[in-house]
C-alpha cells in the first residue's frame, strides 16, 4: 500500500515492551519507566493478528523492538509466530545485546534473520556513564552470541552525542577494517529526554567524513548512506534525520506496545488498533499509512508525545 504522498510501505517497526535493563540518557530518566499491567500491552496473539493484517497491506519486512524487546516475556515465540506468517520476508530484532548470551540461538531458531546491536561507546567507564546502570563486558558478549549463534554480521547503532562519545569515531570505525561489521553512525534527536539538551551535543553525521576522511562512499542501505575505508572489511553507515532528513523515502510505520499506530516517529499522531479485527484493523492499520505525513520539522523539535523507549525508535 502507498501512503499520501506515493511511498510504498513495506516496513513495519513493533514495539513489544516500553521496558528496559538500561537506562540510557538520552532515552529515559534515571529512575526508568513505571511498568505496566500485563493487559495493558498487546498479547501475543494480539501482536501476531496485527502483524497479518499489515502484511495484507503490503509490509514484507517487520523489526521488533523496545525499549529492549529481548526483555519481554515470551519474546522467543512472538518471533516464532511473525517468522511464519507468509509474506514477512524479513524479520529482524533491535537489542542492546545483553540477553543474547541467553537467547541468540532460540531467536535465530525462531525465525530472526538479522540483529541490530545498540553500541554508543567501546569505553567501559563510558558505557556505564551513558546507560547509567550497563555494562560494555555484557554487552560485547551479546555481540559475541549472536555471532556463535550463526547470525550474519550485525549492524552496530551508534548514537552520535557531541562531547560525549564523538572522539571515539576512529575507534569505530576501526572496527570495520578488521571485520564485516557496519558500524551506523545515528544523529541524536531532540525527543523525550535529550529535547532540551544543549545545542553542542546535537553533531551531524557528516562529523564521521570529517574525523576518518579516508572514508569513501559505497551506495546505501535503507535510511543509512554507506562508506568504507580502503580494503575494510565491513561498512560505515551515516543516519542524517535531522541534518538531511529521509522522509522521501520513509517506508515505515511504527505500532507500539500497547497497540497505537503511529505513522511518524516524530508525529503526535496515534491510532488505536486494539480490539479490531478482521477488515476493521486492516482499515485502521491503511488509515494510518494514509495519516503519514510528508516530512518531520525536527528542527523544531519532536511532535512525538512519547519517549523514545516508548516507540521503538
Amino acid at each position: 500500500m502507498t501512503d499520501g504522498f506515493g511511498r510504498k510501505i513495506e516496513y513495519l517497526r513493533l514495539s513489544v515492551t516500553d521496558l528496559c535493563n538500561l537506562r540510557c540518557q538520552y532515552c529515559m530518566g534515571p529512575e526508568g519507566v513505571e511498568k505496566r499491567d500485563h493487559r495493558d500491552i498487546l498479547s501475543h496473539e494480539e501482536i501476531e493478528e496485527i502483524v497479518r493484517a499489515a502484511v495484507k497491506l503490503g509490509v514484507r519486512k517487520v523489526r521488533v523492538t523496545g525499549g529492549e524487546p529481548l526483555v519481554r516475556p515470551g519474546i522467543v515465540d512472538i518471533c516464532r509466530r511473525i517468522g511464519a506468517i507468509g509474506g514477512v520476508e524479513e524479520l529482524c530484532v533491535t537489542t542492546n545485546g545483553l540477553r543474547l548470551p541467553e537467547l541468540a540461538g532460540a531467536l535465530h531458531k525462531a525465525g530472526v534473520c538479522r540483529l541490530n546491536i545498540s553500541l554508543d561507546t567501546l569505553r567501559p567507564e563510558r558505557y556505564c556513564e551513558i546507560t547509567r546502570v550497563g555494562s560494555l563486558e555484557k554487552a560485547l558478549a551479546g555481540l559475541e552470541a549472536a555471532r556463535a549463534a550463526g547470525f550474519p554480521a550485525p549492524k552496530l547503532n551508534c548514537v552520535l552525542m557531541g562531547g560525549v562519545n564523538d572522539d571515539e569515531i576512529p575507534d569505530f570505525v576501526a572496527m570495520t577494517e578488521r571485520e564485516p561489521v557496519s558500524v551506523r553512525f545515528i544523529e541524536l534527536m531532540p525527543i523525550g529526554p535529550c529535547r532540551d539538551w544543549d545545542k553542542s551535543r546535537f553533531i551531524p553525521a557528516d562529523a564521521v567524513l570529517r574525523a576518518v576522511p579516508e572514508l569513501t562512499p559505497v551506495g546505501g542501505d535503507g535510511v543509512a548512506r554507506l562508506y568504507r575505508l580502503p580494503g575494510a572489511a565491513g561498512t560505515v553507515g551515516l543516519i542524517r534525520p535531522v541534518s538531511d532528513h529521509f522522509c522521501p523515502a520513509c517506508n515505515r510505520i511504527r505500532i507500539t506496545a500497547d497497540g497505537k499506530l503511529k505513522p511518524c516517529l516524530h508525529s503526535a499522531t496515534e491510532l488505536p488498533l486494539r480490539g479490531l479485527h478482521g477488515e476493521a484493523l486492516e482499515a485502521a492499520i491503511g488509515a494510518g499509512i494514509l495519516a503519514k505525513p510528508q516530512r518531520h520539522h525536527l528542527e523544531a523539535g519532536s511532535d512525538s508525545m512519547r519517549n523514545m523507549n516508548a516507540i521503538g525508535g
